[in-house]
């Protein structure tokens, strides 16, 4: 096996970036460009996460995949990157969204990939060693785009099980202008049986909370509920006219899945839905169930449905990819130029688990995060109350409160309203800040991710309602 130890420790080079803009808690190379969190696994005591990065600028071009893990979503190594495009190959234009899963105990990869002359997107496996380290690409394709005149666009494949098999989906966009989704069988992973075009957004639940020209990133997990067993999908919702701006954002269905009679095929039913983060720079999240068979050393598959008769109680965790901002909703941001110069772009998010709570999503971090609280900055304040750069506030609604959270960032001649939200008795709200990237976590609530960029002599600030009080931490490194 390779000897993770003598990999990049991620997050204490973060510590010494030049550019003050750079996360020091959030793990990503010290350069290039990265996007979508990609074959987000854990095995042999590690959680892996590989993510679309391109080491030569800052800019989304020839696409490979970076590769981080940790042994406790604390402490992050940086590895070598995992694949790469090869020459003539259907990859040869990028390695694009996709996952990882065990395949007969090989670690294996499958992905997107695109060949150099253009063409439809194909399914693409790559074998990997026992530590995901090193991976073996032999162009092996398992799907190509399939033979249904409908559809006209494919992308990012989803594994799961179901009743103790094996299945897969792909996104889609269909030529009536719908997005969907297209199911696969796959008895052996080496060659994917398409089954159908499986849920579209001619769905009126689907239509509402999902509304988009092709679903990209689709993902299909069983999560912890309080009512019948619930099971949730993803999507990040593509119009023709993004630019990496993706206005529609990330869209989910809450439902049950069940056996057809006549097929024995999976169907999803959804019941509701939403918004899966209320920012402007929240896209392609990729999420992985996690289970008891998980702490034993094994690989789990990527939204594995084996939990969906009775069993351990479902966790599902998901990271998302926060995007570079031009500025938006009167936020600073950064243009292409100063994007170059400072010679990297995108960032991951904090780990987050999911559950489904009355009915709705719940987002919160996962609790692992809470090493990185450092000294006690502020107890029990109230009114405005001043944080440091890297931090983490817990806002706490008393009796009578009603108003207005804002997360401001100010100088004597500017004032940024980074943050704003209601705030009622009983709520509570925790907000991270690192450098650049903010999370705010409401309970019982999805979360909200945004960028802005500090500048010398600003500062942040919170400005909290009458009956509101806020504890804050600084961020700092565990040992």
């Amino acid at each position: 096996m390779t000897d993770v130890i003598s990999s990049a420790p991620a997050l204490v080079a973060a510590a010494t970036h030049p550019d003050p803009a750079f996360p020091r808690f959030h793990p990503r190379p010290a350069q290039g460009w990265i996007n979508d969190p990609n074959g987000v696994s854990y095995i042999n005591g590690r959680y892996h996460v590989f993510f679309q990065y391109n080491p030569e600028s800052a800019r989304h071009h020839r696409i490979q995949w970076g590769h981080v893990s940790s042994p406790d979503l604390v402490h992050w190594d940086e590895h070598p990157v995992a694949l790469r495009p090869q020459d003539g190959g259907p990859d040869e234009f990028g390695c694009w969204t996709g996952v990882v899963t065990d395949d007969g105990g090989v670690p294996t990869a499958a992905y997107s990939g695109v060949r150099g002359d253009g063409g439809h997107s194909q399914v693409v496996l790559s074998r990997g060693s026992a530590d995901l380290v090193t991976w073996e690409q032999d162009g092996h394709v398992a799907a190509s785009m399939p033979a249904d005149p409908l559809v006209t666009a494919v992308r990012d494949p989803f594994l799961f099980r179901f009743n103790g098999k094996r299945y897969a989906m792909q996104g889609a966009g269909l030529a009536n202008g719908h997005a969907a989704l297209l199911l696969y069988t796959v008895e052996d992973m080496s060659e994917w049986k398409y089954q159908g075009i499986w849920l579209t957004t001619e769905n009126p639940v689907a239509a509402t909370h999902a509304p988009a020209e092709i679903w990209e990133c689709p993902q299909l997990v069983r999560v912890p509920s309080d009512g019948a067993d619930t099971w949730v999908m993803m999507f990040s919702l593509w119009l023709s006219s993004d630019h990496h701006e993706h206005a529609n954002g990330v869209g989910h269905l809450i439902g049950s899945l069940e056996a057809d009679p006549s097929t024995g095929l999976p169907v999803f039913h959804p019941r509701s839905g939403g918004k899966s983060d209320l920012g402007r720079d929240f896209y392609a999240p990729q999420i992985v169930q996690l289970d008891s068979a998980s702490s034993s050393g094994s690989l789990p598959e990527a939204g594995s449905g084996s939990l969906s008769e009775a069993g351990p109680e479902p966790r599902a965790l998901l990271w998302g990819w926060a995007n570079e901002g031009p500025g938006r909703d009167g936020r600073r941001g950064r243009s292409q130029d100063e994007v170059d110069a400072a010679g990297w772009a995108g960032v991951l998010t904090h780990p987050r688990f999911l559950s489904v709570e009355d009915g709705a999503l719940v987002v919160a971090p996962a609790p692992e995060v809470d090493a990185y609280r450092g000294s006690l900055a502020v107890a029990g304040a109230s009114g405005v109350v001043g944080m440091p750069p890297f931090a983490e506030a817990v806002v706490t609604a008393g009796t009578g409160c009603q108003g207005e959270v804002r997360l401001v960032l100010a100088s004597d001649e500017e004032r940024q309203v980074v943050f704003a939200g209601p705030l009622s008795e009983g709520e509570g709200l925790r907000i991270f800040v690192d450098a650049s990237l903010v999370e705010v976590y409401r309970t019982g609530s999805v979360a909200t991710t945004l960028r802005a960029y500090p500048i010398p002599g600003e500062d942040w600030s919170l400005e909290l309602p009458e009956g509101a009080s806020a504890d804050v931490w600084e961020l700092e490194l565990p040992a």
